[in-house]
């Protein structure tokens, strides 16, 4: 009777302690499920430490339930048998059994803890996982929102492009190219001062602030002025920003420009080529700053190229890559694909520079046809 009593006590403890760690077991796979759906869905790299260890944690909690379990059942089996429960060995030995039962009862809340802290470490993991990605890629889609590198197709136009991020993570430089009418195209191109988030955010109202303008006035002096206005109301006026908007009109045969302070756009017409300078002070440096505009002919044939001063202040020691060098590009084959022209710009200021470019590189060129 003794005999049957000490086998069933060390059952039921084996029992018990097939449940506390089956417990653990089915809470470390909740979290092994979770971390296959996030696999699937691209969301958590396979080797991910915090994966292994949920893995590794299941399986062995896993196989310490089973343990426990076949111990019940092997001791039930065993011990009720008349056959041994007189040897006074045996029953020593099945007493043993309680030491582990024992410490897997004391131990039971520290093993459900340990389960959870290795759901939560994956989790934390995860979260920091799509925290890196959205860093890499928010940048990315933020840049491609200021500088497209697809822009649509203008008829009656040809048109070049390229950017060149540098090493900050967000862009300051952007351009825009969109018509505001059936024969009316506007262009910008602009740099906001500085690095960083506050400067991107600054650069995207600044560009689509300007469409509006532009749609109301067909004066882009005018439409600057307007800008300047909202800017400089804004309370930043830490914002500078460099802009040139040039405004053809396929109709009248002409282009009409202004510019905040940016470096100068350069059109080639009748052989020449000419610089479309600053006519008016950087965006919210003067609250009440005023901005003329100048009208040139357009013919088929001509050539705008606008660019960020990233270009043309690439260094070689004290030396600048300059404006006469962007220049001379275009005069020497103003025919040449817009897209090569801009690309040929961009590898001649890396060719010149003795040290990486580290600002934002934007150009931009529009051909009539």
């Amino acid at each position: 009777m003794v005999e049957n009593l000490i086998v069933i006590v060390v059952a039921a403890g084996c029992f018990a302690g097939a449940i506390v760690w089956g417990r653990s077991a089915l809470r470390l796979n909740r979290a092994c499920h979770r971390i296959d759906q996030d696999i699937a869905a691209s969301r958590l790299v396979r080797d991910s430490p915090a994966a292994e260890l949920a893995r590794s944690d299941y399986r062995k909690q896993l196989h310490t339930a089973l343990l426990y379990g076949l111990l019940t059942v092997t001791i039930l089996i065993t011990g009720l048998s008349t056959n041994l429960t007189d040897h006074v060995a045996f029953d020593a030995a099945r007493l043993l059994l309680l030491v582990p039962v024992v410490l897997s009862m004391v131990n039971a809340r520290r093993f459900l803890d340990e389960a959870r802290q290795a759901e939560e470490r994956f989790l934390i993991e995860r979260r920091a996982t799509e925290v890196a990605t959205q860093e890499i890629s928010a940048p990315m889609a933020w840049s491609a929102r200021l500088a497209p590198s697809e822009l649509p197709p203008i008829e009656g136009f040809e048109v070049g492009r390229v950017y060149e991020p540098g090493t900050g993570a967000m862009a300051g430089d952007f351009y825009d190219l969109y018509q505001t009418a059936p024969t009316r195209l506007a262009a910008v191109i602009g740099d906001v001062a500085g690095h960083g988030i506050e400067p991107s955010i600054t650069a995207f109202q600044v560009k689509y602030l300007l469409r509006v303008f532009l749609q109301n006035y067909r004066d882009p002096g005018q439409a600057l002025e307007e800008l300047n206005a909202v800017l400089s109301a804004s309370g930043r006026p830490e914002d500078l920003v460099s802009l040139c908007a040039v405004l053809f009109d396929s109709t009248a045969g002409s282009l009409r420009f202004a510019s905040a302070g940016h470096p100068p756009a350069w059109v080639w017409h009748d052989g020449e080529v000419r610089p479309l300078r600053s006519t008016g002070p950087l965006l919210t440096l003067d609250p009440k700053g005023t901005y003329v505009s100048h009208e040139f002919p357009l013919d088929p044939g001509d050539v705008v190229l606008m660019y960020t001063d990233g270009l043309t202040e690439a260094r070689a020691g004290e030396q600048l890559f300059g404006e006469d060098r962007v220049a001379a590009m275009l005069r020497r084959d103003p025919g040449e694909d817009l897209t090569t022209l801009c690309k040929s710009l961009l590898e001649a200021a890396r060719d010149f520079a003795t040290t990486p470019l580290a600002d934002d590189i934007a150009i931009l060129a529009i051909r009539r046809v």
